[in-house]
């Protein structure tokens, strides 16, 4: 099966996979009705047969798939509709077209529950591509200035954690007296990287983008 590029639909973002293996014999255009979570759903045995090893070729087959039906006779599926439409439109003409507000997440759910094995690689392909552009952002510095005493100031640098780092040391003098010494006031300014992900800002680069962007060296 052959992978083509993605498209830009307006409202909707649009990957590509043609059809190149026509259905199996036996699998002539005939209406199927699916209630999928409360929605009807109405198309072909053709369609659902695109993918023959996946639960929705195998139940329009009858092969040792059981599944109750409504009242007018359209098979049961206990699943989410709203990610349905996807699915079904990925085996109508091999494109994935999504609404601007659809998780990607959500639609891989149900690809790999239905077994849609082409839908499942072009979903997870731009998960990690996402992933990967979202790390080339330059990340933000962020600064603290911490106030402390000389007798401080080694635990402090040597206690820091959580990717925050020395960057300066500043003496602002002795402010304090204890007995006879003058303890001396320091500004220490320290700094921490954060990267810019979906969910807001993070202070490490995802596994994932870890891994594409160690692969991208090595190229």
């Amino acid at each position: 099966m052959r992978m083509e590029g993605g498209e830009e639909m307006q409202g909707a973002v649009g990957l590509q996979c043609s059809w190149d293996i026509p259905p199996p014999a036996g699998t002539q255009a005939k209406w199927v009705r699916l209630n999928v979570g409360g929605t009807v759903f109405l198309t072909t045995r053709q369609t659902l047969c695109r993918e023959q090893k996946s639960f929705l070729c195998r139940l329009c087959q009858g092969e040792e798939l059981q599944s109750d039906r409504d009242e007018t006779g359209a098979y049961l599926i206990d699943r989410d509709p709203t990610y349905f439409g996807p699915i079904l439109n990925f085996l109508r003409h091999g494109k994935l077209v999504l609404d601007k507000d659809m998780a990607e997440e959500g639609v891989l759910e149900e690809a790999e529950f239905y077994n849609i094995g082409p839908l499942i690689r072009i979903i997870k392909d731009r998960l990690e591509e996402k992933d990967y552009t979202v790390t080339q952002v330059p990340p933000k510095h962020v600064y603290r200035v911490l106030q402390c005493q000389e007798e401080e100031l080694t635990q402090m640098v040597s206690t820091m954690s959580d990717g925050w780092r020395f960057e300066q040391l500043v003496n602002i003098g002795s402010s304090y007296s204890y007995g006879n010494e003058d303890q001396s006031e320091f500004l220490c300014v320290v700094s921490k990287e954060l990267y810019n992900s979906p969910n807001g800002l993070s202070s490490e680069p995802s596994h994932k983008a870890k891994l594409l962007q160690a692969r991208g060296l090595r190229m």
